[in-house]
């Protein structure tokens, strides 16, 4: 900061000393001693007592005046002199620094050393956060003003580094131009400080920090004080942006020789995946299978290495793999979707591999294509297989008169037996673009050709037939073990869904037991599977598979058999056997209380019993059939239920009559 200039100096002395003026001889002593301020009014005290006339007391007031002003002088320049030094010195100091921690802290031990302050310290701007932060004390005491962070603005640092100017105050709580917020007074106020001198770390036009002078005391900070600690603060910030680029260049130079020992590594691995590469292509040039694929890059990747099909694999993970075409993590296996298209064809999963190599992450990614591509191929030459398939099922739809034997010739050369019992299943994707018409399915018919397809594929593996007809796939499949054509319906819709990525909606006929003897009775399966279906999506049950048996009395509808004694048996069996068992009467109890509109007072009177026998058969019914046989669902199945048994028996009785 600038000085007053001093008076002008008195000027060169006359070479003969006895022209000086005799008022000066004793200050110019005093100042080639060096003496205190205070011994320059010895000279005017001493003159004074010895009665020395006006004149001389004048004069010598006046030369001590302008001794006082030339010591002022010659202290300032010792002053400025030191203080330059001690910049040259740290300037000198922080050159030689190359570590950042230590340039900060050798920038405020320094600053504190050229104030003579108790307390320095040196905050850091934050981009990210927008505001300053704590970075290095010299002799502060509080762990909470060590860890303080102001916002831009505030306090008297937040201000420095917002206005990129130096700020000083002799009594901070006292000075009301600075911000005050809760948590920079209290941190202060826990450090003990009271004047506080603030000065910016600039870095060209920006601030890249503040540095702190402060004591614990009231203190008025020098305008030359300010301009030494903003001199030091200048040489500061050049020697951190040194620093940081050394840092930098550091950094860089320990990346690159990471990045060229990593060259080396993917080098290595390249040259590896590239062999894995030309021994697939000779895998499939010769006609090599799945398992030689999956043999391959296990002994690559030095793991075990399957292919799965879709329902077998990990179902998160095959999704995520499909979604990004790329092998995905899955606890400490790999899973890459082997896929064609929409389609999920399986997936190869490598085992006990938590950690995978990028190009070893593509090399099984590469064999996954691999795999697609075996699998196109034996697709491709199966369909004419699919297609013989087809056929054969189309001739049993649509000519009922066919040769029996041919059929079950034509039959063993696909690996069927259409002499063991069938069900045939009718089966739509919802919501399907699919024009009508038999045969197999045209170029443009892409959910057409995809229902077709997968239709075809489990009719393959379960020993069927699958076609195309009526806008869906029928397939004729050997009956299971249990005999259920309902959780075969169930089993292939599910199936079918998961396959296209879509709902399937599949109807299940009765079962047919020897399709070669009765091609006639296929078709008629099938239109009952066919009325099943939809039956299912009129009832909103889209993406289900069902029979006619799993629709109560709307299954006499649907089923070609009208299996009435079917019906009542899976309806009231439970309380016709208890009553076979027990000799009860709840059949009769149970047609009288509906009978009677649901009153248990009428019900008793109808059947000349108490009300609490009327109650006990009832509650025994619904232990029997379940605590909604009251439901009206329930309770008109029922009542059909007991209005055909009872047909029934009068029929049998008028036939034994």
């Amino acid at each position: 900061m600038p000085h007053d200039q001093p008076a002008a100096a008195p000027g060169p002395a006359p070479a003969d000393a006895s022209d000086h003026d005799p008022a000066e001889t004793p200050f110019l002593g005093l100042l080639a001693t060096g003496a205190a301020a205070e011994e320059y009014e010895r000279p005017v005290l001493r003159a004074r007592a010895g009665g020395a006339a006006a004149a001389r007391l004048a004069a010598l007031e006046r030369a001590k005046l302008l001794a006082l002003r030339v010591r002022t002088e010659l202290e300032d320049r010792r002053r400025r002199e030191a203080e330059l030094s001690a910049l040259y010195a740290t300037a000198h100091d922080l050159a030689g620094l190359r570590d950042l921690d230590a340039v900060l802290r050798a920038i405020v031990r320094r600053a504190r050393s050229l104030l003579g302050t108790e307390v320095a310290y040196l905050t850091l701007n934050d981009p990210a956060a927008g505001d300053t932060y704590m970075r290095v004390t010299d002799g502060s005491v509080s762990a909470r003003f060590q860890q303080l962070r102001l916002a831009m603005g505030e306090g008297l640092g937040g201000l420095v580094a917002q206005t990129a100017r130096p700020y000083v105050t002799d009594s901070y709580f006292h000075d009301e131009r600075f911000r005050h917020t809760r948590t920079i007074d209290s941190s202060v106020r826990d450090e003990g400080l009271v004047a506080i001198l603030g000065v910016p770390l600039l870095l060209g036009s920006g601030v890249i920090g503040v540095l702190f002078a402060a004591d614990r005391r009231e203190r008025v900070f020098e305008p030359g004080q300010v301009a030494l600690l903003a001199a030091h603060a200048a040489h500061a910030a050049v020697a951190i942006d040194t620093a940081n680029l050394l840092a930098e260049t550091r950094k860089t130079l320990t990346e690159l020789e990471a990045a060229n020992e990593i060259i080396r590594d993917r080098s290595a691995v390249i040259e590896r995946a590239s062999g894995v590469h030309d021994r697939l292509t000779e895998l499939v040039l010769r006609g090599g299978g799945v398992q030689d694929v999956a043999d391959a890059v296990a002994e690559v990747l030095d793991g075990e290495v399957e292919f799965t099909e879709p329902g077998r694999a990990p179902a998160a993970a095959l999704d995520r793999s499909r979604a990004d075409g790329h092998a995905v993590r899955d606890g400490a296996d790999w899973v890459a979707a082997v896929r064609a298209g929409g389609e999920v064809l399986g997936a190869l999963v490598l085992r006990g591999h938590p950690a995978l190599d990028p190009v070893d992450q593509r090399t099984l990614e590469r064999a996954a294509m691999v795999t697609s591509l075996l699998l196109l191929a034996r697709r491709t030459a199966g369909e004419a297989e699919q297609r013989v398939r087809g056929e054969l099922l189309d001739d049993l739809l649509d000519s009922a008169a066919r040769d029996p034997r041919l059929l079950r010739e034509r039959a063993a050369r696909v690996g069927a037996d259409l002499d063991a019992p069938h069900v045939v299943l009718a089966a739509r994707m919802s919501g399907a673009r699919m024009a009508d018409g038999d045969g197999p399915p045209r170029p443009d018919g892409t959910d057409r050709r995809r229902l077709w397809s997968a239709a075809s594929h489990l009719a393959a593996t379960r020993h069927g037939l699958a076609a195309v007809r009526d806008g869906g796939a029928v397939l004729l499949l050997p009956l299971d073990p249990d005999g259920d054509p309902a959780r075969t319906a169930r089993e292939i819709a599910a199936r079918l869904g998961t396959a296209l990525h879509v709902p399937v909606t599949v109807g299940a006929s009765a079962p047919v037991a020897a399709p070669a003897a009765r091609p006639a009775a296929v078709a008629d399966a099938y239109a009952e599977a066919r009325r099943c279906r939809e039956a299912l999506c009129a009832l909103g049950r889209v993406g289900q598979g069902a029979a006619a048996a799993d629709f109560g009395f709307l299954g006499l509808l649907l089923a070609d058999t009208r299996d009435v004694d079917g019906f009542v048996h899976r309806t009231l069996g439970a309380v016709a056997d208890y009553d076979a068992r027990r000799g009860t009467e709840l059949l009769r109890t149970l047609g009288a209380y509906f009978a009677c509109g649901m009153s248990p007072a009428r019900t008793k009177d109808e059947l000349h019993v108490h009300v609490n026998t009327v109650a006990q058969r009832l509650e025994r019914v619904g232990r029997l059939l379940g605590p909604d046989w009251q439901t009206p669902a329930r309770a008109l199945e029922l009542q059909l239920a007991l209005r055909l048994h009872q047909l029934s028996a009068a029929v049998t009785r008028e036939t034994e009559e």
